[in-house]
């Protein structure tokens, strides 16, 4: 690597009378933070650290690459971090190359909004078996994620288990059947394209434990599986019983969306592929000897249609397939024993100085709009409590001036903001060149070589 020349830049001025706070996390959680708090919070200087050298966490590598205006919330961020308050220090990761600690003793206020980054596992049999594989990780590899570009994925197989019905789950089955010649005009890997391109799926099963009128996913993403081309989405008539007739109970949302399914069992489709959502399914055993083979389920029996109550029976059900990605939900980490973690709830205990947006706050559960709401509202907490004296700023905190020196001397490389643009400089033009939006860098190592510096 290169030696990074030290440069005067945007985002790096001194204010150490300013009220400091820092942000851990650069995904919605943190920019939405951002922007509220540059807003309500007088004289304040606002630090984002991302372990990663890019910002943008979900936004960047959640969003499927076929639903690019999700993704135009980052014009939105792009303003926040222009902001001459504002601050954004990627490649740090805290509890590796910073001290939680360290953080307290530098800012009046440290914001946890790191999201929840570890799945949930189903603790069956067979769940370490060769392509069974999380769906958070599917979603990093072909998004360009740096720790899932390697992701070993066999893509020959006809048909393939989604365990989960939420939209992650839809995403993923949408991606597998989504004709080759759509998916390279987005931001998808190439890697991903290629591999995508010698796909031999031709059935996708989308299981869930409970009933149809319990499914996670949304309209919207639902409507989307309806019509991909060459596409025929089934169901079995036998779990869609009796369903019709709860349909006037049901809230707005859920009755347009159980309108939308029985309207598609009932209507005639043609395609060489296949979606199908199953119900009444809980996986007790992935089968096979070193690769996947099949899932083998016990059939629930329905209790409670609206209520969603389901019962173990004596059937047990097995679905061969070659592949089984496992959307069951996340869990948060602690990167740092310093940090007031409750493991029981995965969530950041109350604790004079420490505030929490997002994920980390409320739970894995919401969309981009839900992390909005509750960032500002915890932004707005902050500001409260600052108003109010409840937090004391009184004092002067060295903010990044201290935290520099620390990551100066142990020789670590950071991307600020303008470093950042360079590298999405370079993506958008080999993207270009492809013919798509972008092309992603997927090597932490070349990131740092175009958008690299020394901290101070």
């Amino acid at each position: 690597m290169r030696m990074f020349r030290q440069i005067i830049s945007r985002g790096f001025s001194s204010n150490t009378s300013a009220k400091q706070i820092c942000i851990i996390g650069s995904g919605p959680a943190g920019f939405y933070f951002a922007q509220h708090a540059l807003k309500a919070i007088p004289n304040v200087q606002v630090d984002m650290y991302e372990k990663l050298p890019v910002p943008f966490g979900l936004v960047r590598y959640g969003v499927a690459p076929d639903h690019p205006e999700v993704k135009n919330v980052i014009h939105t961020f792009t303003k926040t971090a222009l902001n001459s308050n504002f601050r954004f220090i990627g490649n740090v990761s805290v509890g590796k190359d910073i001290p939680f600690s360290e953080l307290c003793k530098s800012y009046h206020a440290v914001v946890l909004a790191y999201g929840c980054s570890e799945d949930c596992s189903l603790g069956i049999k067979g769940e370490n078996l060769k392509n069974t594989l999380s769906a958070r990780c599917f979603v990093g590899w072909y998004n360009g994620l740096p720790d899932n570009k390697d992701l070993e994925v066999d893509l020959s197989t006809e048909s393939v288990a989604i365990l989960g019905q939420g939209n992650v789950a839809v995403d993923v089955a949408r991606i597998l059947l989504t004709p080759i010649d759509i998916l390279k005009k987005t931001d998808i890997t190439n890697y991903a394209i290629e591999a995508l391109s010698k796909s031999k799926i031709k059935t996708v099963y989308l299981v869930g434990r409970r009933g149809p009128l319990q499914v996670a996913f949304t309209i919207k993403e639902f409507r989307e599986m309806t019509k991909l081309p060459d596409v025929k989405t089934l169901f079995k008539s036998e779990q869609l019983n009796d369903i019709e007739s709860y349909v006037s109970d049901l809230p707005r949302a859920r009755k347009r969306l159980t309108e939308l399914m029985l309207k598609t069992h009932g209507s005639e489709q043609n395609g060489s592929k296949i979606f199908q959502p199953l119900f009444y399914r809980k996986p007790v055993e992935i089968l096979g000897d070193s690769a996947v083979t099949g899932v083998k389920f016990s059939v629930n029996t329905i209790v409670d249609h609206l209520k969603g109550t389901v019962a173990s029976s004596e059937q047990f059900e097995n679905l061969p397939c070659g592949l089984v990605l496992r959307s069951i939900g996340y869990k948060a980490t602690c990167p740092d024993e310093g940090i007031p973690f409750d493991t029981e709830n995965g969530r950041i205990k109350d604790c004079p100085g420490v505030y929490s947006s997002g994920w980390i706050n409320t739970g894995p559960v919401g969309v981009i709009l839900s992390t909005m709401n509750n960032a500002f509202k915890q932004a707005a907490l902050l500001a409260e409590d600052i108003a109010t004296n409840k937090l004391n700023t009184s004092d002067t905190r060295p903010g990044y001036q201290h935290i520099g020196d620390i990551l100066k001397k142990k020789g670590s490389v950071i991307v600020n903001f303008d470093g950042w643009q360079k590298i999405d400089k370079v993506e958008v033009e080999r993207g270009e060149k492809l013919g798509k939006p972008r092309e992603k860098i997927v090597s932490i190592e070349e990131m740092l070589k175009i958008g690299g510096q020394v901290p101070f």
